[in-house]
């Protein structure tokens, strides 16, 4: 494992081991096979039919949502931003019609992302896929709910905690450097969660609450099965 990780000694953080470029390859290569077996695994399960015209135009609606309404947010004082419930729509087709076409549109919006603020400037490879690919393609993992109950609060609650996650990973070991001097230097080893989860559990509750509102929820359900006519053989609901 020498070739994957070097020793660093030093004197304000201590002794720890820290990931040579080779080791963050060959994480983003693991990362990406476990998604991809995973996904396997589950599609197999979930009877979602084909990824035909009507299901792609549907996730390309719910992409356009996502995109225009990232840029509509509200900036949290300590960094980070609350979008106008940007994260939904990538979760909802997921929980619409699977996992295979709920990572295809958050993968697609990963990208959307990168290109929108952070293609002008990055550190590395794996801090892009921390940032970017890995973190806004984790919302698709709402698709593992499909056809459960309650599925989409689930799956969107589990999207938005993996999401969190690699911001988390990568704020760890890029931007630890840009902790504000008045954030408790005895708490440092928990800024990077504090930082991240700050503005994603703010939206991920604002939009809790909105779409389990009664009257919303019962329009969702219905655009949901409008959407899901794609879908032959509709799954019913487990309890």
């Amino acid at each position: 494992m020498s070739g994957l990780t070097n020793y660093v000694n030093d004197p304000e953080w201590g002794s720890y081991y820290e990931l040579t470029n080779g080791g963050y390859y060959l994480a983003i290569i693991v990362m990406i096979i476990v998604i991809a077996i995973a996904a396997l695994l589950i599609s197999r399960k979930q009877d979602t039919g084909r990824f035909d015209t009507k299901k792609l135009a549907c996730a390309g609606i719910a992409l356009a949502l996502a995109f225009i309404t990232s840029y509509i947010k509200f900036e949290l004082p300590m960094g980070g931003s609350v979008t106008l419930f940007s994260m939904f729509f990538i979760c909802f087709v997921g929980y619409v019609f699977g996992i295979k076409v709920g990572l295809t549109t958050a993968f697609a919006f990963s990208i959307l992302q990168f290109i929108q603020s952070g293609g002008s400037y990055f550190l590395s490879p794996f801090q892009i896929c921390c940032d970017y690919f890995f973190a806004f393609t984790a919302l698709g993992i709402a698709g593992f709910w499909y056809g459960k109950k309650n599925g989409l609060t689930k799956g969107y609650i589990a999207a938005a905690l993996v999401r969190g996650l690699f911001h988390t990973i990568g704020g760890y070991i890029y931007w630890m450097d840009y902790m504000p001097d008045w954030f408790p230097k005895s708490l440092t080893s928990v800024y990077s969660i504090v930082y991240n989860y700050s503005y994603i559990l703010t939206e991920m509750a604002v939009t809790l609450i909105i779409i389990n509102i009664p009257a919303v929820k019962r329009a969702i359900e219905r655009i949901k099965n409008q959407m899901s006519d794609a879908v032959p053989n509709p799954v019913i609901e487990n309890q």
